[in-house]
This record gives structure tokens, sequence and C-alpha cells, in this order.
């Protein structure tokens, strides 16, 4: 499975699928979802999650299934709960 991630005529997130040419809105642009990724620095410190952890928590508050081949959204998601970790000192990186 290969994906790209680029940007809509109208500046949204989109991601493409290049193996059927399909596209779809990014993660980024539902509203819940951000709002996840807000509270996420929070929950990771204070439940100490991992990555895991943290990837279903988004889930679930974003009310949505997978966000993992969004390349937008993973690394949105990824940048936040590895700055936590880093901070709280939670887990290893790298």
């Amino acid at each position: 499975m290969s994906f790209t991630a680029t940007h809509s005529l109208q500046g949204n997130h989109i991601i493409k699928d290049d193996e059927t040419g399909k596209w779809f809105v990014s993660a980024v642009e539902n509203p819940a979802f951000r709002s996840a990724i807000e509270g996420l620095y929070d929950f990771v410190g204070e439940m100490d999650a991992d990555c895991d952890m943290a990837y279903d928590w988004v889930c679930e508050q974003a009310d949505i299934s997978t966000f993992v081949a969004d390349k937008w959204a993973w690394d949105m998601f990824y940048s936040v709960w590895e700055q936590s970790a880093v901070d709280g000192g939670h887990e290893q990186i790298g």
C-alpha cells in the first residue's frame, strides 16, 4: 500500500491511495480528531500511555477506526505523543 499526502484545491489535507487512485480527506480536517490531539499530551502524561494506548485513545475520542495510513494525521499524532513521552520520560524513543 502506498499513499501520497497532498492538498485539495481548497487547501484541505487529503490522501491519495496510489494503488486505487482514490482520494480521502485527512483526519486532521475532523474537529473531533483535532480535539483529541489537543488533549493527547495531557493524556499521555496522566496515563503514562505508550504509543499504542495513545493511538487507541485518539481513535476512541475522534470516533474513527484508524488513521495509520493518513500521513498528515499520523505525523501530527506521533509528534505530540513523542514530545509528551520525552518530556515525561514515559518511554524510550528511537
